[in-house]
């Protein structure tokens, strides 16, 4: 028997999207290939005792009555599942040569902030802080579902907004003429987009940054338990999650996905499974190709013509008999950059390979909650992140490991200079573990093409109005995914939510919201 849902993929979207349903009556059934749910969401354990997420660090749009709210408050998860609020006094701590800025939730706060390092810039900045407000509250308004009459109401926030549709964070950093060591403290977040000024949709920067600003969080109880009780919603309602099943082959008659073939990876029998709808929750491009482009509408064809977001280095660490926060960390991250201009640390690093003089994320996990943590007692993780080429990891793994391990271990000592040079004294003494990943153990254990981290890059092209959505032109198919919504944790749960408020006319995010 067909079920309602059959769901390819358990990213955080799917989930979502997949707890919904369930939670309303219709079969779920989700096959994963990984042997966790949760996509980058999920959680692993290394050494038997050290848990860590495989991507995510900070979340937004967690707050009462936003996006993540109303889904919990649906599902009857809102006490269940709760959030840490970062330090709203300073989120974001922003560290480079020469200048410091801790960035506020309070906009007019960050103004005078900036001000006072950068004082004869001081109405340019009050401008450009103004204008990322305004085209934050039209975006708003653009965002699906579309309610015309909000449109209506605001239309100089909406005709203000469109006018960046091409814009990079560098053209409107240019356009108010902000110093450049304004504009490095700006972007100095840039880690959770993985681009630099010149390369970065504005709409994506103002989107994250006003949304941190709005309330950065943590999930109380790590994202294990985020990932765990949207499963246990399926579950406990009948739908299942079936982990270690690999899809091989849509099954499509007329233009229309009856279901799938899928291998059982542990015990390699090759399995049918049929839905009255299929929702795809991996890449929109891999499947495409699986089922076969040409059966698919021009539109949708040029829509799947998106370059993939690039790669990110992680390195996971275990400190023993020291307490970060008697060295400046707690709840925010800390940016730091060696170089006045984040164009080109990013092509440095990128198109280089040179990360002599890093620039990089530190985020501290067990610093953000009182919960039971991640890590045997007396131990802090610490998690570094910066940007990664895919072609050059790839290259190096498939013709010398050795190397390929080398390099890695090269780039974690870099970074671990620096911080022992600006932050932590002998970091390295108190290190009881450590592990990295490249962009290659991103597409092995994430099963994303080209290891992207985001799905498609956001770059003004691929943000702009021919982004792909939940559409596919093939009947009961739709998209659900990062590059067919947009990616984060927040996002991710907003494609889900969108998709079920669609398919079941059952309205949890209402017009207008973003």
């Amino acid at each position: 028997m067909a079920t309602d849902y059959l769901i390819v993929g358990s990213g955080l979207s799917a989930l979502t999207f997949g707890a919904l349903m369930a939670h309303s009556g219709k079969t779920v059934q989700i096959l994963e290939a990984h042997e966790h749910p949760g996509g980058f969401g999920h959680t692993f354990t290394m050494a038997k005792k050290y848990k860590f997420n495989a991507q995510f660090h900070y979340v937004w749009d967690c707050g009462e009555d936003q996006t993540v709210n109303r889904v919990l408050k649906k599902l009857g998860l809102e006490q269940e599942v709760t959030f840490e609020r970062y330090d709203p006094k300073g989120f974001d701590h922003m560290r480079m040569p020469d200048y410091a800025v801790d960035i506020p939730s309070d906009p007019e706060e960050l103004i005078q902030r900036l001000s006072a390092l950068f004082p004869a810039a001081s109405d340019r900045l009050r401008q450009f802080v103004n204008a990322v407000e305004k085209t934050g509250h039209g975006l708003k308004k653009l965002s699906p579902p579309i309610n015309p009459m909000e449109l209506l109401k605001h239309p100089i926030e909406v005709i203000s907004t469109v006018q960046y549709l091409n814009s990079t964070l560098q053209d409107v950093f240019d356009k108010f003429q902000l110093p450049q060591a304004a504009q490095t403290l700006l972007a100095l977040q840039w880690p959770d987009f993985l681009l630099p000024p010149n390369q970065l949709s504005f709409y994506a920067w103002v989107v994250l940054f006003r949304g941190y600003q709005a309330g950065a969080y943590y999930p109380t109880q790590h994202f294990e338990h985020v990932i765990n009780s949207l499963v246990k919603v399926i579950e406990s309602n009948g739908g299942k999650v079936l982990l270690n099943y690999e899809v091989t082959s849509f099954k499509v008659i007329d233009r229309t996905v009856m279901g799938v073939q899928a291998m059982n990876l542990i015990s390699h029998e090759t399995h049918e499974f049929i839905g009255d709808t299929v929702i795809c929750n991996i890449d929109p491009k891999k499947a495409a190709k699986m089922i076969g482009e040409s059966q698919f509408s021009k539109t949708v064809r040029r829509k799947l013509d998106y370059e993939y977001s690039v790669s990110n280095y992680m390195a996971y660490c275990v400190v023993k008999d020291l307490d970060l926060r008697d060295y400046g960390f707690g709840k925010w991250n800390l940016f730091h950059t060696g170089h006045q201009n984040l164009n080109e640390a990013f092509a440095q690093m990128y198109d280089r390979y040179d990360y002599s003089n890093p620039s990089f994320a530190i985020t501290t996990p067990t610093l953000l909650t009182e919960a039971s943590q991640d890590s045997p007692e007396d131990c802090q993780i610490v998690e570094f992140l910066t940007v990664a080429n895919y072609d050059y990891f790839k290259k190096l793994e498939k013709s010398d490991r050795k190397t390929y391990n080398h390099r890695k271990q090269e780039i974690l000592d870099s970074i671990l200079d620096v911080v022992e040079a600006k932050y932590v004294p002998n970091f390295r003494k108190h290190m009881v573990f450590h592990i990295t990943g490249s962009p290659t153990t991103n597409e092995r254990f994430c099963w994303c093409p080209n290891g992207n981290s985001y799905g498609s890059s956001l770059t003004p092209r691929n943000m702009g109005l021919g982004r792909l959505n939940h559409e596919t032109s093939l009947n009961h198919f739709y998209f659900c995914n990062a590059s067919s919504g947009y990616p984060g944790f927040a996002p991710t749960i907003w494609t889900g939510a969108l998709l079920y408020q669609r398919l079941s006319g059952d309205v949890i995010l209402g017009g207008g919201q973003s």
